[in-house]
């Protein structure tokens, strides 16, 4: 449901128009706030007077900013001593509030590395996502995790580098798997000296690195000497290796010989405004990938502002290559290449082929984009079709904008987490999934904790919207932002009694339709049960669309609700006594720990002994041996 905002063009327009008195003519960067000081639009500078000042002039403002400026309630500015530092500071801003009138790059994923943990005596090949370690190599950005591992088992084939975790490899008396299948030499019981053993993570890095040509000669050269010399054995180990590279590069949708380093960008818009853009990454010459993605934005949005503010989110946290080739300019593409050249310390180019290899890899990409349109036209055209018989087969009154769905989680009572997912036309709305910590319910009552964890979401949400209509009384309040058209509970007709009983307390059981989805006899999937209010328990088929979606919104419910209690069990795995203790930081935890061993030394430990520990002093130890007495019942 959405939340009727009060509107005004002229309104807005005085705002805007007040703020430029104040402003001068330095770069910056702008913040548009609507209603509760909702961050509408971010925007970066030259002149931050002019800008703004822009936007006054309604008439020559497309529909999407008219709209925008009707909203706008106020304006914040922040200066900047340049327009390349306006750049960086409006792609940060806009990564972190996501403002609904600018383009936004919404799968902001991050991508996975080849490293080699160059530090040791015998370097291990693994995949790495995340923060980049120092004495570490590494080798991508990679499209997915599937393109690390295919290349992570061709290079053992090629090289037989380990790839096992150093406490294993530590542990090792004898060798494993890997060495009798060919992809190790066995380091770990000294089958391999270091020299031999540097010779192969060489090879790995130039190959890594581009030369693969180089790599693959030398193979070719070393298996001729040893059929020459008739070790015959030896060269077919080198005939592996030399296919094992081969495949690697056999298996490329695309090969770039001459882009070394560069990533190749292709954009396509379809009739309806929406746009796909397709990243290939190629470092070294070699094809590490491709993602797609589907940026936010209006539908009378040019494609050059689409790109230029893909490619400054984009980049915001990833590793830039030297080159990057596009399919359209972006907007402002020297500027942003002043900020990309700033954000990496090296020079990196934005150019768009006109001829020859470039400009074939650009039309494939491109291609690549037009295809995931399709698709996703299809996916949309049917998830829509589901949408529709879901409102028919719940009897909604309106079309289907959200579902929450609602689930629990313990083991025998223990650690007990209840947890809500969210689900729209347009998939999965994770960043409105809540968990909640069971505070009342007793152990392994589910009803207990099904009814807590709804009184607690709805009880919250009818005082969100009372004061949101007391503060807006000449407003529209026929429907409030976060309200589900439909709640779905996983369990049977227990559960939804339970969520009768919450709702009816709460006054609120005709605003909203609620059923419950269980599973059939002996917990078969495809014969789920679905239970609604005054109507007989209903079993779809097992074929039936709609019985895969509720399926597939159960089971994500499920996954959420056990990810949730994992975490608190893991938690309370790792907590101590001395967590709770005031005064007590993680620094003089660690030093009391360090010095007595355990917080049941520390409970024990008189006062002298406590000022024993660097950190503490006389003061704190009596805080410290004054709360473990007070509590001399407890355990640990």
């Amino acid at each position: 449901m959405v939340k009727q905002k009060h509107v005004s063009l002229e309104y807005g327009q005085e705002v805007i128009h007040s703020a430029t008195k104040r402003l001068s003519a330095t770069p910056g960067v702008y913040r548009m706030l609507g209603c509760d000081g909702e961050i509408l639009y971010v925007g970066k500078a030259k002149s931050l007077k002019k800008r703004v000042y822009s936007y006054t002039l309604i008439e020559k403002l497309p529909n999407r900013l008219k709209r925008m400026v009707a909203e706008t309630k106020s304006m914040e500015f922040v200066q900047t001593h340049t327009e390349v530092e306006a750049l960086l500071l409006e792609s940060n801003l806009i990564k972190k509030f996501k403002p609904r009138f600018n383009v936004l790059l919404r799968d902001d994923k991050s991508f996975p590395f080849i490293a080699l943990t160059a530090q040791k005596e015998f370097p291990q090949i693994k995949k790495h996502r995340g923060a980049k370690l120092k004495d570490v190599e590494y080798f991508g950005p990679f499209a997915s995790a599937g393109a690390v591992n295919r290349t992570i088992t061709a290079l053992q084939r090629a090289f037989m580098i380990r790839n096992c975790s150093d406490s294993y490899y530590n542990a090792r008396k004898r060798p494993c798997l890997q060495y009798h299948i060919k992809r190790c030499t066995a380091p770990c019981v000294g089958y391999v000296s270091q020299l031999d053993y540097e010779d192969q993570i060489q090879g790995a890095r130039q190959f890594l690195s581009g030369n693969n040509r180089q790599v693959q000669d030398q193979l070719i050269e070393k298996m001729q000497q040893a059929s020459d010399n008739m070790e015959f054995e030896l060269a077919a180990r080198f005939r592996d290796r030399i296919r094992a590279l081969t495949s690697i590069q056999s298996n490329q949708d695309i090969n770039a010989h001459h882009l070394k380093d560069a990533d190749v960008i292709g954009m396509e818009l379809n009739e309806k405004g929406i746009s796909c853009i397709q990243v290939f990454f190629f470092r070294g010459g070699y094809n590490c990938g491709n993602h797609a993605f589907f940026p936010k934005h209006d539908q009378d949005t040019e494609p050059d502002i689409i790109l230029a503010a893909f490619i400054a989110q984009f980049y915001e946290n990833k590793p830039l290559p030297r080159e990057i080739l596009v399919s359209h300019l972006p907007h402002e593409k020297t500027l942003l290449e002043q900020a990309l050249n700033e954000m990496t310390g090296q020079k990196v180019t934005i150019r768009k082929p006109q001829r020859g290899e470039g400009k074939r890899i650009i039309e494939f990409a491109s291609r690549n984009a037009k295809e995931a349109l399709k698709r996703r036209d299809v996916e949309s055209i049917g998830q829509k079709k589901i949408m529709d018989k879901i409102v028919e087969l719940f009897d909604l009154d309106q079309p289907l904008q959200r579902i929450e769905v609602y689930d629990n989680s313990h083991i025998s009572g223990e650690h007990m987490v209840g947890a809500m997912i969210v689900a729209t036309p347009q998939g999965f709305q994770k960043k409105s999934y809540r968990k909640f910590n069971i505070k009342q319910a007793g152990k392994a009552d589910d009803y207990g904790m099904m009814r807590e964890v709804l009184n607690r979401r709805f009880k919250r949400a009818i005082q969100e919207t009372e004061t949101y209509i007391n503060e807006n009384p000449n407003e529209d309040h026929s429907k409030v932002s976060d309200w589900p058209d439909l709640i779905l509970i996983d369990g049977g007709k227990g559960q939804l009694n339970v969520a009768i009983e919450v709702l009816s307390e709460l006054n609120i059981l005709n605003d909203v339709k609620v059923a419950a989805i269980s599973k059939g006899p002996d917990r078969h999937a495809g014969r789920e049960v679905i239970h609604q209010i005054d109507k007989k328990p209903l079993m779809l088929s097992a074929k039936d669309p709609i019985l895969h979606y509720l399926q597939r919104v159960r089971d994500e419910a499920h996954r959420f609700a056990i990810g949730a209690h994992r975490q608190k069990r893991q938690k309370n795995l790792i907590s101590s006594p001395l967590d709770d203790v005031p005064g007590i930081g993680a620094k003089r935890k660690k030093a009391l720990l360090y010095h007595f061993g355990s917080a049941k030394e520390v409970k024990r430990a008189g006062i002298e002994d406590l000022q024993k520990v660097e950190g503490i002093s006389k003061a704190v130890a009596l805080k410290i041996y004054n709360y473990f007495h007070d509590k001399s019942d407890e355990t640990f």
